[in-house]
């Protein structure tokens, strides 16, 4: 047995003073109750959505490379814990290029870093161009994908193909504006200032299409087709003009809430992981039924050529205006 927390919390912009603060107080509260691998949301040591209102010598100023002072901080708080601690930031890299990256620290001192395969925040944000998987001290592989990573399953199946018995999904997401008719919707920030005098409003919200609901279209399903625990961390609360839904839960190979909260506050949600599930589990069987000779459709280029950036906007191409780009 594995126990591990996922922590939800309300960052504040650019000021990483604050927000490693919150990481050490809540990391020390998890590791208490006994803890050995706590996740974090992304980009929570920088803040996230005020991001793509910077220019783009704002945004380097904001990164930090990996042995940077932040992910440094992190490490030397995971060491002294003896726990595992990831954290989202935004990456300076050795090529001078900046990533939405995650850093998950280890207690014997390695570091592995995560750089989002589809960053989409801010045209001075480079996307990563590698999965990343790693072995841990409690006998369980790890995988990580940060955010929009985990819509595109295919990166969910990449990932358990190369040993991930365990998925980080490190998220700041709900409350967003979706082009799509039946995604999720922006929730007034209103909802969010008066949760105090009015708790039910914000919940029905955290738990309801803009929140919960739509993260039970898509994570559980990511867990059961591929066999893999995970662990998904999201911000919470107003985030510049929209409103993160938390929804910190704990998921297991089936694809069952091992653990979860809708509370509107920082929060932890911890749990105990039965690695035992892993081996008979519908996911794992799955993938062990795989004909790859016939997958090779999956390699070919995107219709239209869509990007992580374009897919921002209302004006990017349709599944109709791809298809007929397409025949061209």
């Amino acid at each position: 047995m594995l126990k591990v927390s996922s922590v939800q919390f309300q960052h504040r912009a650019s000021d990483k003073a604050y927000n490693l603060d919150r990481v050490n107080t809540l990391a020390r509260q998890a590791a208490g109750d006994g803890s050995k691998l706590v996740v974090f949301p992304e980009m929570c040591v920088c803040g996230y959505w005020h991001v793509p209102k910077l220019d783009a010598e704002a945004i380097r100023a904001l990164a930090e490379p990996l042995s940077g002072p932040s992910i440094s901080y992190v490490a030397g708080l995971a060491r002294e814990l003896g726990i595992g601690i990831g954290a989202g930031f935004l990456e300076l890299g050795d090529d001078g290029a900046v990533y939405n990256s995650y850093a998950m620290c280890l207690p014997d001192g390695q570091i592995h870093c995560h750089r989002k395969l589809h960053a989409w925040e801010h045209r001075a944000i480079s996307s990563g161009d590698r999965y990343t998987v790693f072995d841990t001290p409690w006998d369980i592989r790890v995988g990580i994908l940060i955010c929009w990573d985990n819509n595109l399953i295919e990166n969910a199946r990449a990932t358990a193909l190369l040993g991930a018995e365990l998925l980080i999904a490190p998220h700041q997401a709900g409350g967003g504006q979706s082009v799509s008719p039946h995604g999720m919707k922006r929730i007034p920030v209103e909802k969010w200032i008066r949760r105090h005098e009015d708790p039910q409003a914000i919940e029905d919200e955290i738990r309801g299409p803009n929140g919960r609901e739509w993260f039970m279209r898509w994570l559980p399903s990511r867990a059961h087709d591929n066999g893999m625990f995970l662990i998904f961390s999201n911000g919470i609360g107003q985030d510049e003009d929209e409103v993160r839904t938390g929804n910190a839960m704990i998921l297991d190979p089936y694809g069952r809430i091992l653990a979860e909260t809708w509370e509107a506050a920082d929060a932890i949600v911890s749990t105990e992981l039965d690695l035992a599930l892993l081996d008979k589990c519908t996911g794992q069987r799955w993938i062990r039924g795989r004909r790859p000779e016939l997958y090779g459709i999956f390699t070919q280029p995107n219709p239209g050529g869509l990007s992580p950036m374009d897919a921002r906007y209302s004006d990017a191409p349709t599944r109709k205006t791809a298809r007929i780009a397409e025949t061209k």
